[in-house]
């Protein structure tokens, strides 16, 4: 099946390149002894989920409903994190979920011995952590950085040291730490907040208690020129200094990277200073991210929007006015019912999209290896009607 044939508007999940990149990922644990996580609030196919528990340690979650859907469809390590934790969702969660993070000391001493009892049970050892801050802001962007002053998520050192000393009891349940401070990034600036980490909580890594250090996510560890070597070495560097210290690392983006495709077709072309296409696809509804970011997505065959010979502006049949997807030049001219294919659309996409303005949703594919298609899920009327009453 080639993309021409296809319903749109539909995402396709390009199984080979996800596989590459597992490999790449697989290779990291087997030299360097980590265990690494599929992050699933950027990817969360869950009809991927057997071919990625053959290459990674499990799955990470950001609230119970994921943490379910891993224990549901993968069955391996479980992990959890989240700024609050509903007391009628704790006991569910600790029964599902190896590690549960806390974001601070209140939330540890109010559950820590709730889930400490369950996991006991489960015979799951070494399962409580706390996020720490280190402080040390990698990035421009203040809405995907944690480190930013005023930040809601992990504990920094100075109310750290409050937290160990007004809660000591609590703080004997913790087995583990976990910082996560990246977006998209490559080695270097992890390695600079590890510094960071080392400088602030050393003291707490070398506790005889502390087994595991979680580094997040936010690596772009797929990349061609992300330096999979000085990864590699950073892990077993800690891993030696601090006693044999297991370290985690989950990253979302990195495990689908570029292994997703949103096939859209042309609805009309409207005339208005410049040529703009309606697509069936839909920036705010369909990839978000565009908008929220924002970013510009890779589209097949075409060039910046002063590039090629044919210049247009891509949005969509919502009601939105700021539905913009981008300007982009193609070397021929394009026609209703032509179709474009937007690339890197597995992350961050299926994860993120909605129904407004009673927009579809889009169907997904998989693309196996050898570049047929099969409909993996269609969405309807219903999928739409049964969220609203």
């Amino acid at each position: 099946m080639v993309f021409s044939d296809i319903h749109t508007p539909s995402y396709i999940i390009d199984e080979k390149k996800l596989r590459e990149n597992l490999e790449l990922l697989s290779d990291v644990q087997e030299k360097s002894g980590c265990k690494i996580l599929l992050a699933q609030k950027a990817f969360s196919a869950f009809n991927e989920y057997p071919l990625i528990g053959r290459y990674l340690a499990g799955a990470t979650a950001s609230g119970l409903y994921e943490a379910k859907l891993s224990s549901e469809e993968m069955g391996k390590e479980n992990h959890i994190f989240s700024p609050g934790y509903r007391e009628s969702e704790i006991e569910e969660i600790a029964s599902i979920c190896d590690h549960v993070i806390f974001n601070s000391f209140s939330q540890l001493a109010k559950y820590g011995g709730t889930v400490k009892a369950i996991q006991e049970k489960r015979v799951v050892t070494d399962g409580i952590g706390l996020r720490i801050n280190p402080e040390c802001s990698t990035q421009e962007e203040p809405i995907y950085d944690p480190c930013a002053p005023g930040s809601r998520l992990g504990i920094t050192l100075e109310n750290f040291k409050k937290g160990v000393a007004n809660y000591p009891d609590a703080f004997g349940y913790v087995s583990g730490l976990h910082f996560h401070t990246l977006c998209e990034q490559g080695f270097e600036p992890l390695r600079k907040t590890f510094d960071a980490v080392e400088d602030k909580f050393g003291e707490y890594l070398n506790l005889p208690q502390i087994k595991w250090l979680n580094m997040g996510g936010g690596h772009h560890i797929t990349k061609p020129d992300y330096d999979r070597e000085g990864l590699i070495a950073l892990i077993c560097e800690i891993n030696k200094k601090y006693n044999g210290i297991a370290v985690y690392l989950e990253p979302g983006e990195a495990i689908a990277l570029n292994a997703g495709y949103l096939v859209t077709e042309v609805m009309d072309i409207v005339e208005n200073d410049i040529s703009i296409l309606v697509l069936d696809a839909s920036a705010a509804c369909h990839m978000p991210d565009v908008l929220e970011m924002p970013y510009r997505p890779p589209l097949k065959g075409s060039g910046l929007a002063s590039e090629k010979k044919y210049i247009y502006r891509l949005s969509s049949c919502t009601c939105l006015a700021g539905d913009i997807i981008g300007d982009y030049s193609f070397d021929n001219e394009i026609k209703v019912g032509d179709r474009l294919v937007f690339e890197d659309m597995a992350i961050y996409s299926m994860v993120k999209n909605n129904t407004f303005n009673g927009i579809g949703l889009p169907s997904i594919y998989a693309m196996d290896e050898d570049g047929d298609c099969r409909l993996v899920k269609e969405f309807g009327y219903e999928d739409f009607k049964m969220r609203l009453s």
